[in-house]
């Protein structure tokens, strides 16, 4: 979208009645507008002189939800009085999402290549992390993850293969195949850690020599109890941010 169809955009989403404060209603139409893939990532924003008398607001409304979004992550200040949509992504460790939700709630599109795909014995620590014997065999699902095409992490998923028959079936989403098939996890825990990426890490998320990944090992519970999945996701800690919010 160009500026004027961005503006356009904005000033349909303010133009109904509402008691919420103006800097939050522009605070929540510019997050629509990211959210529809009207500003996609590092798309520059109508400055805030345009913002004003495009929309009729102060200068001072604008800059309050300008911050607003800075703070919370959605947009970058840049040199040159320039304001961004940011290129980093964050997710929240506070609730159990897959990697697809993530994305399309930030207006990206999710997409995968498969690595690998097969049905075999379990290893050691896929035994332990999963709760099974070594007789139990195991689906292992191995993509890159990608958004909007870009490389974002590794992930490699392991599930008993009770639960993934055939993993040729699981499409783009393993949640989506696993909530239509009745085995959607509906808890999890999860441990991060930071480690440096291999040469074939490298090169499959086309990262610079010195990036670090921060590594996520996820197990997933169904209601009864079992434990449906086992995930490791390694993502590019150049553009990922993980977030928690703490309450007292």
């Amino acid at each position: 979208m160009g500026d004027q169809a961005i503006l356009d955009f904005l000033a349909r989403q303010l133009s109904g009645e509402s008691g919420e404060p103006l800097y939050r209603r522009l605070e929540d139409a510019i997050k629509e507008a990211i959210g529809a893939s009207h500003l996609k990532r590092s798309a520059v924003i109508p400055s805030e002189r345009t913002l004003c008398d495009a929309l009729g607001i102060s200068r001072v409304t604008v800059r309050k939800a300008i911050d607003g979004l800075v703070s919370d992550g959605l947009l970058d200040r840049r040199q040159g009085a320039k304001t961004v949509v940011s290129s980093r992504l964050e997710k929240s460790l506070a609730t159990m999402t897959s990697f697809s939700e993530d994305m399309r709630s930030r207006g990206l599109e999710p997409g995968c290549v498969w690595i690998s795909r097969e049905i075999s014995r379990p290893s050691p620590a896929e035994m332990m992390a999963l709760g099974i014997s070594a007789s139990e065999k195991v689906v292992r699902l191995r993509r890159l993850r990608t958004a909007d095409d870009t490389p974002i992490a590794i992930e490699i998923a392991t599930l008993p293969a009770r639960f993934v028959p055939d993993p040729q079936a699981v499409g783009e989403s393993l949640y989506e195949y696993l909530e239509a098939t009745g085995a959607l996890p509906v808890r999890a825990l999860q441990r991060m850690q930071a480690k440096p990426a291999t040469d074939e890490e490298r090169q499959l998320l086309a990262t610079p020599e010195d990036t670090s990944l921060l590594v996520m090992e996820r197990r997933c519970f169904l209601a009864d109890g079992q434990i449906v999945e086992f995930t490791q996701t390694k993502y590019r800690g150049d553009v990922y941010d993980f977030v928690i919010e703490l309450m007292r």
